[in-house]
């Protein structure tokens, strides 16, 4: 069995508090050894040695939240596609959303991304399946099945249920198979055909706007139904101090419920749509600085959980376009850690809780068996030179969309090595 020792590295893992320079041992497909206490171990006999002075090694990111058009709009992206994104940017668990065509509603269909995952793609690919049938808002689907099946959580993606009595029954059900219930909230009404945040930018550039209170509302519906039930509720992705105080509040009341936030949300606002770029058309929108402060905070204390790329790949038939007009979305896998570093080298947020948000928190949310460098768990781990700059060019990136937020953005911090199972899935 062949052994890899990554010497002399700063080990990040706060699955156990750990970090410090030592020595992550890797035989096979698991952790053999991993912390400063590994180096009195000595190197195994034929082990490969990789000298990682100056870089540090983190638990692979699992990000819970990526859009991937197979089946059905294979040209913006497919499992195998995404899987390099991912790579590339440290990623080695993504849990694929049901948005696709047909929707992920049906066992047929989980075991379809499983397969397809388990042929082509390089990282963990861990399916969702929809809460109701066509992600229709209204008739639920089988959650015993699809949770036998391989679901590790139920969710409609990019849509918003608006009826309640089928956002309790989904609770319900869910906490009886041991699931997580994931929602992004919008309330459609309220936001009525707005297309960027509500505020003067928006009056300025002649945009409707869609106001907090259209996300606000929905999730505290959400997180009363989450006390009466006893069900496990995640704020797929909270965009708003309003948003982040209800989500405290419902924790400090002992609701079994977490929150995630996406990356442009903690890296943007709306100042960056600047004169009408579509690749910073978002669900939800991006908001005002003081909201992009408050989501900082949430995170660095705890009231967010996990930080999400997003990842939403749309070409250039949905995105050149007027604003009003274009698609929302954009891809983050590639760029996921680059930007969250920012967070860390200008001291919002400290290292070790960004990588628990990126990586260890996720993995536990929905129980997968990632995020960690404990011995015996599986070799997924990333190589990081945390001071290396580079700057995002749409010619590297591998998604096969290139819609991001972050084109010609300098970032510091940069993957060097992705290992999935043991395996080198990617290498600068």
């Amino acid at each position: 069995m062949s052994v890899t020792v990554f010497s002399r590295a700063r080990i990040v893992d706060p699955s156990h508090g750990i970090d410090e320079t030592g020595t992550v041992i890797v035989e096979g497909r698991k952790i053999l050894a991993a912390g400063a206490s590994a180096l009195n171990q000595g190197f195994p006999s034929g082990a490969t040695v990789i000298d990682c002075t100056g870089k540090t090694i983190l638990p692979g990111l699992v990000d819970g939240r990526v859009f991937i058009g197979e089946p059905g709009a294979e040209h913006r992206e497919t499992i195998a596609s995404a899987s390099c994104a991912a790579a590339a940017g440290g990623v080695t668990s993504i849990v694929m959303m049901p948005d696709t065509d047909p929707a992920i509603d049906n066992v047929a269909l989980v075991e379809f991304v499983l397969r397809t995952a388990r042929d082509t793609a390089e990282v963990n690919v861990f399916p969702a399946a929809a809460i109701t049938k066509g992600l229709e808002g209204r008739e639920m689907t089988e959650f015993g099945l699809l949770r036998e099946a391989g679901a590790v959580a139920f969710t409609d993606g990019r849509h918003s249920i608006a009826n309640a009595l089928v956002m309790r029954r989904a609770l319900t059900y869910a906490r009886d198979f041991g699931a997580v219930v994931c929602h992004e909230t919008l309330d459609r009404d309220l936001a009525a055909g707005g297309v960027m945040n509500e505020g003067l930018f928006a009056s300025w550039l002649g945009l409707p706007g869609i106001p907090r209170e259209a996300e606000l509302i929905p999730l505290e519906r959400d997180l009363a139904l989450a006390r009466l039930t006893g069900g496990r509720y995640h704020a797929a992705k909270i965009s708003t101090a309003l948003s982040a105080t209800a989500v405290a509040r419902a924790k400090a009341d002992g609701a079994n419920v977490t929150a995630g936030v996406s990356i442009n949300h903690l890296s943007l606002n709306d100042n960056d749509i600047g004169e009408y770029r579509t690749f910073f058309k978002l669900s939800p929108p991006l908001r005002a600085e003081d909201d992009r402060a408050a989501m900082i905070e949430a995170l660095r204390d705890g009231t967010i959980d996990i930080v999400v790329s997003s990842h939403d790949p749309q070409d250039v038939d949905t995105k050149r376009l007027p604003f009003a007009d274009a698609a929302d979305g954009a891809i983050g896998l590639e760029t996921l850690l680059g930007a969250a570093l920012r967070l860390h080298h200008n001291g919002d947020v400290p290292l070790a809780r960004l990588v628990e948000a990126l990586s260890t928190a996720p993995a536990k949310l929905f129980g997968l068996p990632g995020g960690t460098l404990r011995p015996g768990a599986p070799a997924d781990l990333t190589v990081v030179d945390l001071d290396e700059p580079w700057v995002v060019r749409e010619s590297d990136i591998r998604s096969r969309s290139k819609n991001t937020c972050f084109e010609g953005a300098r970032l510091q911090g940069r993957v060097l090595r992705t290992l999935v199972a043991g395996k080198t899935v990617f290498e600068a």
